[in-house]
């Protein structure tokens, strides 16, 4: 039995199989799901987990290159926007800001989509996997 880490089987699996600029999205309880892209569903109420809590999670055990949100979460949701800020500065990630649409059409490319109980507007992230053995970021 795993003694820390992510315990969720489903999720550490998916870290683990990651390549260099593979990619997987945490989003908000309504973030539509392509078809043939794998659900991790961690939903238990509204609200919890929370994205802040899963991207916290994620940002320590993942390495990322660059993230892609929604350019709306600027402004629709600036809690969530400031907690990416803070943990993903643009002066070391590569930020990449589209339209909503735009961003949902680039989940289909995902590994995954982590599926929170988040329900504030444009609570979605798209994570860009990195290099492990490049300079810790």
């Amino acid at each position: 039995m795993q003694k820390g880490g992510i315990l969720n089987s489903h999720i550490a699996k998916v870290l683990a199989d990651l390549g260099h600029t593979d990619t997987i999205c945490i989003g908000d309880c309504g973030l539509p799901v392509p078809a043939g892209v794998l659900k991790i569903d961690l939903a238990l109420q509204f609200g919890t987990p929370s994205f802040e809590d899963v991207v916290r999670l994620l940002k320590a055990h993942m390495q990322s290159e660059a993230i892609h949100v929604a350019e709306p979460i600027k402004t629709e949701n600036p809690k969530n926007y400031a907690v990416l800020q803070e943990l993903y500065p643009e002066e070391r990630y590569q930020w990449i800001l589209t339209s909503h649409d735009t961003f949902k059409e680039a989940t289909k490319q995902c590994k995954c989509i982590i599926r929170t109980g988040e329900t504030t507007p444009y609570a979605n992230v798209i994570l860009h996997a990195d290099c492990i053995f490049n300079e810790e970021k």
